[in-house]
């Protein structure tokens, strides 16, 4: 396998780790009960710089592989090893984008959150309607 197809892989999927860090990593880790939501809140300071890497290192993997593809397709070569690279940047892709709706969505998040630890009746959306008043 070229160093430039496994490098393009190796580029979205760190990228991914990175921007999952701070929304998808602690939401794992809470529904498994490995942890509690002080891990989410620590992760959840360094947002602003996780998401875009995540986002910068999938968008440098996606340009890798298309560098290495127009490479190959002028030397008249096969490119070994694309459909696992393409299915690793679509992975990325989908895992980098979850993180951003998570983070833009804060009260989807907790909604999914309350669904996943079992508490389906928790209505924590605009009105708050499970509440309840003094």
């Amino acid at each position: 396998m070229k160093a430039g197809t496994i490098g393009a892989g190796l580029v979205a999927w760190s990228g991914a780790v990175l921007s999952s860090l701070c929304c998808l990593l602690p939401l794992a880790v809470i529904v498994l009960g490995l942890g509690s939501g002080a891990f989410m809140a620590v992760t959840m300071r360094y947002r602003w710089l996780l998401i875009p890497a995540g986002v910068l290192g999938v968008g440098t993997g996606f340009v890798l592989y298309a560098r290495e593809r127009r490479r190959c397709d002028a030397l008249s070569c096969r490119m070994v090893g694309s459909r696992v690279t393409l299915v690793v940047l679509l992975l990325a892709s989908l895992i980098v984008t979850s993180s951003i709706v998570l983070d833009r969505f804060p009260e989807m998040t907790s909604d999914v959150l309350a669904y996943l630890a079992g508490d389906v009746h928790s209505g924590a959306g605009p009105g708050m309607p499970g509440m309840g008043g003094r």
